[in-house]
């Protein structure tokens, strides 16, 4: 196979891929709280570049879009039916080969059959039907969601093992296995497994974007939790101690980056929803972070900003997505350069 690579989410894109929240979703209970959302990560977006939306019903997106100060040249909004908004994980995941983008269109299976997932899991070729891909889209007979790795652009992998080896993903494939097919795939050719880490009401077996996340200069920003009474704190200082033991290509300790820890945050029920400042976005010029109304919001603002320096560091207010169990990195897919054909 010709080698490949897969950028790091800091380099340069075309656009972001969104799904569009409607009453047909999950989220007919919460639309009025957080289709703001939606509008605001648009608006943000579209100054720095394309926002592709797939939506059943453009025109109520569009009305939606209007007077939010979204720039309207930068948006695209393509009539594609869909199950639910979680576009990082149907998403086309894009690899360079010999210098051009190619969109890999893996399986997407609900999180492991949890949830339905026939309309998000063919919105890719949807969307190539309707035009929207400058690059080839190769389907890959592999389950694999997009914020269950990281790339730093340079051939390594961070991933968790509770997702990527769990038995409701692929459980024909040992871990040796996945990881030479997902290299063949990716380019890549090496693995960083954390064995530690989750959110309390995640439903995706402890996606690695909700944890920590792979940084320009060899920098891994990660979700700390420094209060010994929550049930998350021997997982995610067990996590912490991995992060520290990982080496670079180099043999040099990983740039480590913690990230505050936000309050509890709980639905109506009671149940502890997944707060989690590591579930931000790069696009061009920028990084969009969630927020939760908390006290921790600034110093997590401020703390992605040493990651990414020179980078405008913008907060978005995603307590309503977490009612849904995700936040903002997990509704959106970078779309790189060369992927996007207007």
């Amino acid at each position: 196979m010709t080698k490949r690579r897969l950028p790091a989410e800091w380099e340069p894109q075309d656009g972001v891929l969104l799904a569009w929240p409607h009453e047909g979703s999950d989220w007919r209970p919460y639309l009025d709280a957080v289709l703001p959302v939606f509008v605001e990560i648009v608006r943000h977006v579209s100054r720095f570049e394309l926002a592709v939306i797939a939506a059943p019903e453009p025109e109520s997106v569009l009305e939606k879009l209007a007077g939010s100060g979204a720039d309207l040249e930068r948006v695209r909004v393509c009539q594609v039916e869909t199950n639910d908004t979680w576009a990082r994980d149907f998403g086309p995941i894009t690899v360079q080969e010999q210098g051009a983008a190619r969109l890999l269109n893996f399986g997407f299976n609900g999180w492991g059959l949890k949830f339905a997932s026939d309309l998000d899991n063919r919105i890719n070729r949807r969307l190539e039907a309707l035009g929207v891909w400058r690059a080839p889209l190769e389907t890959v007979g592999l389950i694999l969601e997009g914020g269950s790795i990281e790339s730093d652009g340079c051939g390594t992998i961070l991933s968790t093992e509770e997702c990527l080896l769990n038995d409701n993903r692929n459980p024909h494939l040992s871990r040796e296995e996945l990881e030479e097919q997902l290299h063949g795939l990716l380019g890549s050719d090496r693995f960083l497994w954390l064995a530690n880490g989750f959110l309390a009401g995640d439903d995706t077996d402890s996606h690695v974007d909700t944890l920590a996340r792979l940084c320009p200069d060899d920098t891994i920003a990660y979700q700390r939790c420094d209060d010994p009474d929550d049930e998350h704190y021997a997982e995610l200082q067990a996590m912490e101690g991995e992060l520290r033991a990982f080496r670079t290509r180099e043999g040099r300790p990983y740039r480590l980056i913690p990230l505050p820890w936000p309050g509890a945050r709980v639905d109506e029920d009671g149940s502890r929803l997944p707060a989690t400042y590591a579930n931000f976005l790069v696009i061009n010029g920028a990084v969009l972070v969630p927020t939760y109304d908390d006290k921790n919001d600034r110093a997590a603002l401020e703390a992605i900003g040493q990651a990414f320096p020179g980078r405008e560091i913008v907060g978005i207010d995603c307590l309503p997505l977490i009612l849904q169990h995700g936040s903002l990195h997990c509704v959106t897919m970078q779309l790189p350069e060369g992927t996007i054909a207007f």
